[in-house]
């Protein structure tokens, strides 16, 4: 084999979250463990130079024929749509036609492929070489594969990838080269194209790059929504775009941005195309490569600017052992079996399909529908190895009753798996006379009173390093997590107090735990039957009540979600202080940012989650979303009026202090 000898070592336990799961009402929850292989041990058989030279035999789209890189340009910038807008912008702004083209001429050079076959063979041999030193294994779904390809040749397929590492694209790529699928156009962050050498490489790759904000700029959404819909209407190749808008910095999901969703679907909408395919693909990684800087990011640290420069000094990377990655790749979901009596697509027949149209309700409610389709603390002293093995085992059987997909070797003893995860992970925790302690960035003295912050920032990485692993598998446990804080809070056995609790923080979590709008009754009923699973209730019509033996599952659930409430409440707390009346979100996330570091340094606050920008911000579009915070009209520094009242009421009502009776339980009902 070329190239310096990958490390093998025994693969770490690894919860795969399973894509499928993400529709479970919809398509069934997976109830078979579904063939994994691994890409890498597959390509020890060829070499590195030979797998990227091999020949490359896809089968394309059936329904239409061939269409080359080049075309696609000449077909958006030839397309009525198109001249329609230019005409219109001339007319608006008093400028040429010829003026108004050349614009949108520059704009399409600027997004535009540039595919080559040579770049792409570069690409998978360079990937080849980086995969094999970092990784231990990249395991893909073979039945996955096999629908993807499928559907490629009878459809148009978005690939709906969540976001997690700058890897994320181009394993995705190297994937389907290596299983000659075609490979996808990605649309990408125009940042990747000002990397020198990188930025050309990945757009010969299949890369589309886009600007990150466009506003209202009406010639860039035409030029960009033209070319979208030519890929998809040709099915010139796989679109891959992350639904979720950006990288997850908490490796949890996000909620998901409707922009490049509403375009690729327009054409069926329109009648254009007689379906599109969706395909969510599910990445989940042992290690992320950039777990250090998603952390220093959530406390407000800048992320580096992406440039050459930046990449070849982040080369030490590569002496690292980042375990395995998994890459699971969804059912085909079928857009035309999903929008049947959601949308009526009649309504795009009385104008003319090339005149722009401002998206009716309904066709908005079903892309945000289908978007959302898509879309144990170490203390100070250590935690005893044989505990917190015990603990592991123990998660494991949770973890598989309710329904997760665990990869932990067979033939392995369990001691060792545990070890190798546990040196994988060796930036974030020691192994010391047979205890496991947190490792920290350096030494910070918490009574040093010149250095109290400097203490808390080195404390709050690692723990927001280990939160993001956790946030991996979170949506496993989310559901009955939010049964057991009911069940805590309330102390009731009532099954409608439960259900009307359980809405109150499905809404009030709405921006930390994605879920499909409109199916807080199934959401519910899931929740009972896994901890019925599980043996820690019993249910009956009326009642939900807990069984003897099923206090230490409901514990683990109420601890699993206890730092998103403590955040919550710390900034509930700091809006309803008598000197907060109106307030922006830029003054909100230094100013709550400084009163918890100022409670962790108190000891009145165990989390330092809300220290997180990400969960910051999170609350203040929740508390918008509620209507507690009201814009002011002409606010030129984009302030919000509290209503101290009500979001005093939800933290009451989140702390138990005002009882269950007055919540109501419809779903859609407002706080």
């Amino acid at each position: 084999m070329q190239g310096r000898k990958r490390r093998r070592g025994r693969a770490p336990p690894r919860v795969v979250v399973s894509v499928q799961s993400m529709a479970s009402t919809h398509s069934g929850r997976v109830k078979n463990e579904e063939e994994f292989v691994d890409v890498l041990e597959e390509l020890m058989r060829s070499g590195d130079l030979g797998h990227a030279c091999r020949t490359f035999s896809p089968s394309p789209y059936d329904g239409g024929p061939p269409c080359s890189a080049a075309d696609l340009p000449k077909a958006v910038l030839e397309s009525q749509y198109l001249r329609y807008v230019v005409q219109e912008i001339a007319t608006e702004k008093g400028s040429s036609l010829e003026e108004v083209r050349q614009e949108a001429s520059v704009i399409l050079e600027e997004m535009s492929l540039r595919l080559q076959m040579g770049f792409i063979r570069l690409m998978a041999y360079v990937l080849s070489k980086v995969f094999k030193r970092i990784l231990t294994g990249i395991y893909v779904n073979t039945e996955g594969l096999n629908a993807l390809k499928q559907a490629i040749q009878e459809s148009p397929v978005i690939l709906l990838p969540n976001h997690r590492s700058y890897l994320d694209f181009l394993v995705i790529s190297y994937v389907m080269f290596t299983y000659d699928i075609p490979g996808p156009v990605i649309v990408a962050g125009i940042g990747l194209s000002k990397m020198r050498v990188v930025g050309e490489i990945v757009s010969r790759s299949g890369a589309v790059f886009i600007r990150r904000t466009i506003g209202s700029d009406k010639l860039y959404w035409a030029v960009l929504s033209e070319y979208v819909q030519t890929i998809v209407k040709k099915g010139f190749a796989p679109l891959e775009f992350f639904v979720e808008g950006q990288r997850s910095r908490t490796l949890k999901s996000l909620m998901p941005k409707f922009g490049i969703m509403r375009m690729v679907l327009e054409p069926f909408f329109k009648g254009e195309v007689y379906d599109i395919k969706l395909v969510p693909v599910s990445l989940s990684y042992d290690r992320v490569l950039e777990e250090s800087l998603l952390a220093h990011e959530l406390l407000g640290i800048p992320k580096p600017k992406e440039s050459t420069k930046g990449l070849l000094k982040a080369v030490k990377v590569l002496r690292e052992d980042y375990g395995s990655m998994h890459v699971n790749f969804g059912r085909p979901m079928s857009v035309r079996q999903l929008c049947q009596g959601k949308i009526n697509r009649g309504q795009y027949n009385l104008l003319p399909r090339d005149l722009p149209r401002k998206p009716s309700g309904e066709a908005l409610a079903c892309v945000s529908w289908l978007a959302h389709l898509m879309a144990p603390v170490l203390r100070e002293d250590g935690l005893p190895w044989h505990q917190l093995a015990e603990k592991t085992l123990w998660l494991r059987k949770l973890v598989l009753d309710f329904g997760g997909h665990l990869i932990w070797p067979g033939k392995v003893p369990d001691q060792d798996v545990m070890s190798s995860s546990a040196a994988l992970h060796h930036s974030l925790v020691r192994l010391q006379a047979g205890r496991v302690y947190l490792a920290q960035e350096g030494e910070a003295d918490r009574e040093d009173p010149g250095r109290p912050k400097e203490y808390v920032i080195k404390a709050a990485v690692p723990m927001l390093m280990l939160s993001s692993y956790r946030n991996q598998c979170l949506h496993v446990f989310v559901r009955p997590a939010l049964l057991a804080v009911a069940i805590h809070v309330t102390k009731s056995e009532r099954r409608d107090e439960l259900f009307g609790f359980f809405c109150f923080l499905r809404k009030v979590f709405g921006n930390e735990f994605i879920s499909i709008p409109g199916e807080s009754c199934q959401d519910f009923e899931e929740a009972c039957v896994l901890l019925r699973k599980c043996g820690a209730v019993h249910t009956t019509e009326q009642e939900v009540t807990v069984s003897d033996a099923g206090l230490e599952v409901l514990i683990f659930l109420q601890d699993l979600l206890q730092p998103f409430i403590d955040s919550y409440q710390v900034m509930f707390g700091h809006l309803c202080e008598d000197g907060v009346r109106v307030i922006s979100e830029k003054q909100f996330l230094p100013s709550v940012r400084n009163l918890a570091t100022q409670l962790i340094l108190s000891g009145e606050l165990n989390t330092y989650e809300a220290l997180s920008s990400d969960m910051q911000k999170n609350v203040f579009a929740a508390l918008r979303r509620l209507e507690t915070l009201t814009k002011l009209n002409g606010s030129a520094l984009n302030e919000y009026r509290v209503n101290k009242a009500a979001v005093g009421q939800i933290s009451d009502i989140l702390c138990g202090k005002i009882p269950p009776q007055i919540l109501q339980t419809t779903p859609g009902a407002k706080l």
